[in-house]
C-alpha cells in the first residue's frame, strides 16, 4: 500500500505546491516564504513520519495570512488524498507534548467528518508576531487557523488543548508537534484492523 499524493493550487493571491507520504521518515522540503511557518511544518513532518515537500509563493508583500492559509489548505487536501479509504488505520490518536513550559494536548479522529476544537490559548497570543526578520512574520492568531484548515480539508476531527506555556514561540510549537504525534497514531496501520475502523464501513 502506497499512501501518497502531490496536490497544486493556484489563486491569484498564492501558488502551492504539497507532496505527502504518509508512511515516511520524517523528512521535509518546506519554503513558503514565512520563516516560523516553515520551521513549524518541518516539525510536523519530522514528528508524524510524514515525508514533507512544500513550496508556496504567495502575496508575502501584504502580510503572511493568504500563504499560511493556502499552504494549509494543500496540505489537508493532500492528506487526505493519501489516507485513501483509511483501511486498516487506528483511526485515533492522541498526544500530549511539552516543550520546556509549554505543554499542549492533540487528539486526532479520522473520522470524515471535518472538525477542529482548539482551546487554551493565552488571549494575547493572538496579537504575537513571531519572526519576521527574513521574510513577513507570522501571527499568532494563524494557529487556530491552520489547524482548522487542515481539519477540514483532510477530513478530521481534531482537538487542541493549550494546558500551559508562556513563550509565544513554544506555544506554538508544542502545538504542532502535539498534532503530528496524535496524526502519526491515528494514521498508524493497526494489524489487528482488517477493515475501515467505523461501524458505518466507511470513514
Amino acid at each position: 500500500m502506497t499512501r501518497t499524493a502531490t496536490v497544486d493550487r493556484e489563486t491569484k493571491e498564492s501558488k502551492v505546491h504539497v507532496e505527502v507520504d504518509i508512511d515516511g521518515s520524517g523528512r521535509a522540503d518546506v519554503a513558503t516564504g514565512v520563516g516560523f511557518y516553515d520551521h513549524m511544518l518541518t516539525s510536523f513532518a519530522r514528528h508524524a513520519l510524514v515525508d514533507l515537500v512544500a513550496h508556496t509563493s504567495g502575496d508575502t508583500h501584504i502580510d503572511a495570512h493568504h500563504t499560511v492559509e493556502d499552504t494549509a489548505i494543500v496540505l489537508g487536501e493532500a492528506l487526505r488524498e493519501a489516507l485513501g479509504d483509511k483501511s486498516g488505520i487506528r483511526r485515533f490518536g492522541d498526544a500530549t507534548v511539552p516543550l520546556d513550559e509549554a505543554l499542549v494536548q492533540a487528539v486526532v479522529d479520522v473520522s470524515g467528518r471535518p472538525y477542529c476544537v482548539h482551546t487554551g490559548e493565552p488571549d494575547a497570543q493572538a496579537y504575537v508576531n513571531i519572526g519576521g526578520d527574513a521574510g513577513p512574520a507570522y501571527g499568532g492568531s494563524l494557529t487556530r487557523h491552520v489547524f482548522e484548515t487542515i481539519a477540514f480539508h483532510a477530513q478530521i476531527a481534531l482537538h487542541v488543548r493549550v494546558l500551559s506555556g508562556r513563550a509565544p514561540h513554544h506555544l506554538v510549537e508544542a502545538q504542532f508537534k502535539a498534532f503530528a504525534r496524535a496524526f502519526r497514531d491515528a494514521v498508524a496501520i493497526d494489524p489487528r484492523e482488517t477493515g475501515v475502523p467505523s461501524t458505518k464501513g466507511t470513514l
